[in-house]
């Protein structure tokens, strides 16, 4: 771990003063990749509005945001291996900062097909990014904390889901109509071009901005130890690790979650607009996202200091049977009850992708790196639970189809109950 090689990397004050900064632009990292990420959840009802489209096909946002991770997660690893983590995380930025440019030439276009493509480059980035974030923090302190560190770090994370949806939902949502049952009707052709820009304008100022954090991040490039970049490795040793159970489940389970998750977040616009939960319109309904997302980063603050004391596979499991409760509650009530229930979800997902990531995590030693990369290819249920939640809205309801996230829960619970036990 980083702090063995406190001796030969820098004096103790120093150590400790790198330690603190590395630390501070880690948790900064956590913060860009999890806003950028979650301005999906506003971008979603606005393209349906747009381009006219079903739930299945809106989700195919999601589709091409998180599919990006199933192909570059590994090289990723491999990245960091040949470049190390701080020079690699450069490489994110500016590859999330050239995907948010690209939405200039698909607003000019007015193609649905061309905001999947830009999506799918910020996707790119927001994957390299997140492969050097999760192991980097593992490295900066001692193994025994670690699972409190990477939940703090997801904190950062959730403040940053927590602000964008809100800040998005004024920038994008904001020209839409304040009638919940007018707001996403069909467009005309100047609304079409016009919300197109809007959605543009947005993304090129979060470009300025990554372009700021990715120089930001260079000048601290060598600020880390270079023996603590993982050793180049074949890609395919990887996988196996896939015959570690308690990896493996946790990838898969990673998989439900990120997909349960996304799927949520993706509905929540649409279904606090119904008259049969909040009835709110689009731009007030996407403001209200901040709360499912807000619950996620103070369910993360004090989940850091409840893993501390508290056996990370036993928090997993309540808050996975938690959240089931919710989702029946969603389902079933017709009221007011119903949307707030949904927004607590939030709360309780909190602990869960950096619990599982932990546990899957522990005990990989010098192959965190590869590890790392192959748990967030698991990500990829980010684009296929979402489309077969939608699939089942178009079929059904949105209530109805809540049962596809309350199913990656169930299994979520399970692992939670197994990996509590002792690792052999």
């Amino acid at each position: 771990m980083y702090d063995t090689h406190r001796k030969h990397s820098a004096p103790p004050d120093r150590h400790a003063d790198n330690v603190r900064r590395l630390s501070a632009l880690v948790f900064l990292l956590f913060f860009i990749f999890g806003g950028v990420t979650s301005l999906n959840d506003v971008l979603i009802p606005k393209l349906k509005s747009l381009f006219e489209l079903s739930y299945a096909e809106a989700m195919l946002v999601q589709s091409a945001f998180f599919f990006a991770y199933f192909i570059v997660s590994i090289p990723a690893g491999l990245l960091i291996s040949r470049l190390g983590y701080m020079q690699a995380a450069v490489i994110g930025l500016v590859t999330m900062a050239a995907g948010c440019l690209l939405f200039i030439p698909a607003a000019q276009a007015e193609l649905f097909v061309a905001f999947l493509g830009a999506l799918f480059v910020l996707a790119g980035g927001v994957t390299i990014v997140q492969v050097v974030a999760n192991p980097l923090l593992l490295l900066l302190g001692p193994s025994n904390t670690a699972h409190s560190r990477v939940t703090f770090g997801h904190a950062f994370n959730s403040l940053g889901t927590t602000v964008a949806p809100y800040l998005g939902a004024i920038a994008i949502l904001g020209t839409l109509s304040d009638d919940a049952d007018s707001a996403l009707t069909t467009p005309s052709e100047a609304s079409l071009a016009q919300g197109a820009q809007v959605i543009s304008t947005a993304y090129v100022c979060i470009a300025a901005a990554l372009f700021l954090i990715a120089a930001l991040v260079w000048q601290h490039r060598r600020k880390l130890p270079d023996n603590t970049r993982p050793e180049p490795a074949n890609p395919l040793s990887a996988l196996g690790l896939l015959k570690l159970p308690r990896f493996s489940m946790g990838a898969a389970c990673l998989f439900f979650y990120v997909g349960a998750e996304v799927a949520l977040g993706s509905i929540l616009i649409n279904f606090l607009m119904q008259a049969s939960t909040l009835g709110l319109s689009a731009a007030t309904a996407g403001k209200h996202v901040a709360y499912y997302w807000g619950g996620a980063m103070v369910g993360r603050f004090i989940g850091a200091g409840v893993l501390k004391v508290v056996a990370p596979g036993k928090v997993l499991a309540c808050a996975a049977v938690a959240v089931i409760t919710l989702i029946a509650v969603a389902m079933s009530a017709h009221n007011a009850w119903a949307g707030w229930a949904i927004l607590a979800v939030g709360l309780f997902n909190s602990i869960m992708f950096p619990t599982i990531f932990a546990l899957a995590a522990q005990g990989l030693g010098s192959r965190s790196a590869q590890g790392s990369g192959l748990l967030c290819c698991a990500i990829v249920g980010g684009a296929i639970v979402p489309p077969l939640m939608g699939l089942a809205a178009d079929l059904t309801s949105l209530a109805m189809a809540l049962v596809v996230p309350g199913l990656c829960y169930a299994a979520i619970g399970l692992y939670g109950w197994f990996s509590s036990k002792p690792l052999r």
